[in-house]
């Protein structure tokens, strides 16, 4: 059965440039933008949920597999984008999330995350099992991470029999970035070397023959390696391409692989072009998208303060910070310094670990009352330009209502429109 991401790969083989974009986020106006830029484009999206935020337990977002769908093809729905140009993904699937557990009890609870996922209608799914459980040796082997996945797989494909298990593609790959980013401040970066990455693809090869899945390897779309992109708290390392020469031809005889490329976030849209010609075709793209959101939700908080009295404001940016505060577990092992550095991280890092408190109800009431407060006011132009000028601009335009709602998910947007134009060099702009 064909899936939307073949022809990706097909294209990628053929010597043409294509790619797509994963988002890896649950925030539901990130969701929207991803939805709205996909209905314009006339493409699919895709969006990821990761194995912290989701799980047969809720996560840290309180959802599971199912409820992630149903968020997400519940947005699609009221934004008028067909179901069947939504692909589901899973992100970073394995035993990370029982890590201080023994590796057979973690691995126990990783199956049920793999089933619940494919029971759910993901139909790609990122297999990690990079990352070693209670009395492991460190760091795993290249063969007991691959072991680990295929078991994995195994799961997946009883989970929902021949014919829906034909739909799912696989991900693999031992050398992946943290997710959300890098916890510490970034040395030297390099890329993954030829001889790993050809280690990686040997070891699952044979796991997956010991493990009965030896007629899935068609389906693994995609080999996750380090093109030594990454972003700390204030630095990007930015992708350069003569760094992988060699690396970029380790796919040469896998007629149905590409490269995924995580953390690939605040890249140059010259960088992200760049990694698609070099068969990363898969962006994905999680922190960058709750950031501008960030930007945009406190950009109209700062017109609020110009238009609404005090007594009315919301107050979002006062909000973010006292919950935040209050509750420090989301960020406190993440940024070090003073205490002036670490208020300037709280809003400002790239890691953007404020996108875990969204769902505070507190900031959601802010969030809700900024938005219902200047919904009830015609937003002066000027001040529009002073804050949010690229949607001035298609405001200006006609292209855009200058409804804040609209405005915020409209500058997220203009990190997706980046990433289309990487992925579709040969397609016409869209603005």
């Amino acid at each position: 059965m064909q899936s939307p991401l073949d022809e990706v790969v097909r294209s990628q083989k053929a010597g043409q440039p294509q790619g797509i974009t994963s988002v890896c986020s649950a925030h539901p106006l990130v969701i929207e933008a991803a939805v709205l830029q996909a209905r314009e484009t006339g493409g699919h999206v895709l969006v990821e949920a990761t194995s912290n935020q989701v799980d047969q337990y809720g996560g840290y977002t309180g959802m599971r597999p199912a409820d992630f769908r149903d968020l997400v093809h519940g947005i699609a729905a009221e934004s008028g984008l067909p179901l069947d140009r939504v692909v589901l993904g899973g992100d970073h699937l394995g035993p990370n999330r029982w890590r201080a557990l023994p590796p057979d009890e973690a691995m126990e609870r990783a199956g049920a995350l793999v089933a619940a996922y494919a029971a759910a209608g993901f139909t790609k799914i990122h297999l990690d099992c990079s990352f070693p459980c209670a009395g492991d040796p460190v760091p795993l082997t290249d063969e007991v991470v691959a072991d680990r996945a295929a078991r994995l797989i195994r799961v997946a494909e009883d989970t929902v029999g021949p014919e829906r298990a034909d739909r799912i593609r696989y991900v693999i790959g031992t050398e992946v970035p943290t997710p959300g980013g890098a916890h510490e401040t970034l040395g030297t970066l390099l890329p993954t070397t030829p001889e790993a990455a050809r280690t990686t693809l040997e070891q699952h090869r044979k796991a997956f023959a010991q493990h009965g899945v030896a007629g899935v390897w068609p389906r693994v779309m995609a080999l996750v390696v380090q093109p030594a992109v990454e972003f700390d708290h204030l630095r990007v390392v930015d992708y350069r391409r003569e760094l992988t020469e060699e690396l970029r031809g380790v796919l040469d005889d896998e007629p149905a692989m590409v490269f995924e490329a995580h953390s690939t976030d605040y890249q140059t849209a010259e960088a992200l072009a760049a990694l698609v010609e070099d068969h990363w075709a898969v962006l994905k793209v999680g922190p960058g998208l709750t950031f501008a959101l960030r930007e945009a939700l406190f950009a109209l908080a700062a017109i609020e303060d110009e238009l609404v009295p005090a007594a009315e404001r919301s107050r979002l940016p006062e909000v973010v910070e006292q919950r935040m505060l209050a509750e420090p577990a989301m960020w406190e092992d993440y940024y070090p310094g003073s205490a002036a550095e670490q208020r300037l991280a709280r809003r400002y890092s790239y890691s953007d670990r404020l996108r875990y408190y969204w769902p505070d109800p507190e900031i959601e009431a802010a969030q809700a009352r900024l938005l219902h407060n200047l919904t009830a006011l015609d937003i002066p132009l000027p001040l529009l330009s002073a804050h949010l000028p690229h949607q001035y601009a298609r405001v200006r335009r006609g292209e855009l209502a200058a409804r804040p709602r609209d405005l915020a998910v409209d500058h997220v947007r203009d990190v997706l429109r980046d990433y289309d134009r990487a992925s579709h060099p040969n397609q016409k702009e869209h603005v």
